[in-house]
């Protein structure tokens, strides 16, 4: 079971270079070479523009008090498809393509939200809505860091 990375690693490469080779074959090493980084390219603007997209969604579900859980999925399906989109090879730009496929993204995040746990938290110092002011003082345990009339950060401007 431990292998089982390397053996999808040399699976991935292998399919990788037969695609390769046979697009080259007919289209030309240089073409292929020019068509590889422009799918690259064009799946990293898709991505950029559909993150933003998918983040104006996030802040306007967190300003309406909803809960963003789909657009979690979405954008971790995005990051997942700009890393296929960036690895070089034509197997890898088709699964980087289907995933930013709306479908796609819509079943994806109806099998993994039933996984998904999501807390809020009421903010720093808030319960139930309510600020709780107060003061507090420190009381040290060494009684000669008390604060002279002179300095007020505890010590003495000659002592330094």
């Amino acid at each position: 079971m431990r292998w089982l990375p390397l053996l999808l690693l040399f699976l991935l490469a292998y399919i990788e270079i037969t695609l390769f080779i046979k697009v080259a074959a007919v289209l030309g090493v240089a073409i292929t070479l020019l068509l590889v980084v422009f799918t690259s390219c064009v799946g990293v603007s898709l991505v950029r523009n559909q993150g933003m997209k998918t983040i104006m969604q996030l802040q306007q579900k967190l300003a309406l008090g909803e809960s963003p859980a789909a657009e979690m999925v979405k954008s971790v399906s995005l990051v997942f498809a700009g890393f296929l989109l960036l690895v070089p090879g034509f197997f890898t730009d088709i699964l980087g393509l289907l995933l930013l496929l709306p479908p796609v993204q819509k079943s994806l995040t109806l099998k993994l939200m039933p996984h998904l746990n999501i807390y809020r938290s009421g903010g720093a110092g808030a319960a139930n809505g309510q600020t709780f002011e107060g003061e507090f003082q420190r009381k040290d345990e060494n009684p000669e860091r008390l604060v002279s009339p002179r300095d007020d950060r505890g010590s003495d401007p000659k002592d330094r």
